[in-house]
């Protein structure tokens, strides 16, 4: 199999090389574009809204409890489960790896800055997630298409018909990238990171032949079981299992963080103290923002109109009560979950300031605060890696699914989850840059056409806000 591995390597190589500088062109000021997007956009629809995402976060709470379910309401899943299968495709590598390398690259500062992109990013997804209720299409037999490439298209033809070419170049542009995406960041960065963590914290699995081959495969049969049975069963699993193990991986920080907390106090003045620091790591106050602004947008996805996928297929004929319910993502993802493992690996004292260090480390970093606990502790951060991994692939299996139905209708699904499957099974042998580079490039560029047709749709969502409040808040 190795030639057919080296082929794809160098495939994925020259797509990486040939992209990478048109994403991340930073027009000589040291931010790359994507993340002026993601920041300023964060800011305007938090502004925009009249900041929506502290005015409605007690009744996105509500409606997560199932306070307005109603079973008869259009729809395929419950709020909680719209909640569950969104969290579950975000909660997972970028909380447990992302946050350490952001934490190398950028200092205790860099966390600051996901906390603020994580509190505007609340709003982008807020309105991403009521547009794509707005818009969806419900089948006869109550199938649900939605997310941002309908409501690019459709949204901007009702509004604005004259772009109504725009509008059908988003949903197109934006379709496409998802699926990209979907195989990238959704899939094979989940099957490669799991196997590398793996093999770091138990080197007796580098001894078995072909390991990785039967890793990839292992994952791949285990995707295929649940994918097969769509939207409901992906949120009956990740209903479950998302919550058991975010609560599970929280309570082993917490422990550790309790069994040191006379230093928590210090922590969070040198968390704020170096992220305006000029002195901070990896280039200052400009590198501390960028590291935690593109580790935030990775870990919660906000901006990137994936999640609004998810949402669409609630049921529920009140599209704002969904935005409410869905702008909890960022908060439980990256204010909540990233705040655990930072404070872990602060409060221990494993990092190494300044240093450069892959995902891969990081996760072997956040594995050493764990052992600080006890020496099993870094086998369970394992089994939490393995699960978050497995969650995150079921659920974008489902965003992939979404964007094929709706560039080829729905005779494109089976062809898409045989390929999605595939590329399951190729994920834990391939090189990792090449995966780690078309995985940040594929999920990060899912924001432009999603920002811009936000953008132009924002007028709509606040009168529609502003009438649902009057009516129920």
């Amino acid at each position: 199999m190795q030639p057919l591995q080296d082929t794809i390597d160098d495939v994925f190589g020259v797509f990486v090389t040939f992209i990478t500088p048109i994403l991340f062109f930073d027009f000589g000021v040291g931010v790359p574009f994507i993340i002026i997007v993601l920041v300023l956009g964060g800011m305007f629809f938090t502004l925009r809204y009249s900041f929506v995402n502290v005015r409605l976060f007690r009744h996105g709470i509500d409606c997560v409890r199932g306070k307005f379910d109603d079973p008869d309401d259009p729809g395929e899943i419950s709020h909680f489960r719209a909640l569950t299968s969104a969290l579950s495709a975000t909660v997972g590598l970028g909380n447990i790896a992302g946050v350490a390398v952001a934490i190398a690259a950028g200092g205790p500062g860099a966390i600051f800055w996901m906390w603020l992109v994580a509190f505007f990013g609340m709003s982008l997804k807020f309105s991403s997630c009521a547009l794509a209720q707005m818009y969806r299409q419900i089948g006869p037999d109550g199938h649900v298409l939605g997310g941002p490439m309908v409501y690019l298209r459709d949204g901007i033809r009702e509004h604005y018909p004259r772009l109504g070419w725009l509008g059908s170049a988003l949903g197109l542009l934006f379709a496409v990238l998802t699926i990209l995406a979907s195989f990238g960041g959704g899939n094979m960065f989940q099957g490669k990171m799991s196997f590398e963590i793996a093999r770091s914290v138990i080197p007796a699995l580098d001894t078995v032949p072909g390991m990785a081959w039967i890793v990839g495969f292992t994952f791949a049969a285990l995707v295929g079981l649940v994918i097969i049975g769509g939207i409901r069963r992906i949120g009956e699993v990740t209903g479950r299992m998302v919550p058991t193990m975010c609560a599970f991986y929280v309570a082993i920080c917490f422990v550790i963080i309790a069994a040191n907390a006379t230093h928590v106090p210090s922590l969070f003045v040198d968390i704020f103290r170096q992220a305006f620091s000029p002195e901070a790591a990896f280039g200052g106050f400009i590198g501390v923002l960028v590291q935690g602004t593109r580790r935030a947008a990775f870990s919660n996805e906000a901006g990137l109109g994936s999640a609004s996928i998810a949402h669409a297929a609630a049921r529920t004929d009140e599209p704002i009560r969904e935005g409410a319910d869905a702008m909890l993502g960022p908060f439980i993802d990256t204010i909540v979950v990233c705040t655990m493992t930072a404070l872990a690996i602060l409060i221990t004292g494993v990092h190494d300031p300044g240093a450069q260090m892959s995902w891969a480390d990081g996760a072997i970093l956040t594995a050493r605060a764990f052992g600080t606990l006890h020496s099993a502790a870094p086998y369970l951060l394992v089994v939490a890696v393995v699960v978050f991994a497995y969650s995150t692939m079921i659920s974008w299996s489902y965003y992939g699914e979404r964007a094929t139905e709706f560039l080829f209708g729905r005779a494109g699904i089976l062809p898409y989850r045989i390929v999605y499957v595939f590329f399951v099974a190729l994920g834990p042998v391939l090189r990792v840059d090449d995966v780690l580079d078309f995985s940040d490039m594929m999920l990060l560029s899912m924001a432009f056409p999603n920002v811009l047709g936000m953008l132009l749709l924002a007028r709509h969502v606040r009168t529609k806000t502003d009438e649902y409040v009057a009516r129920n808040i």
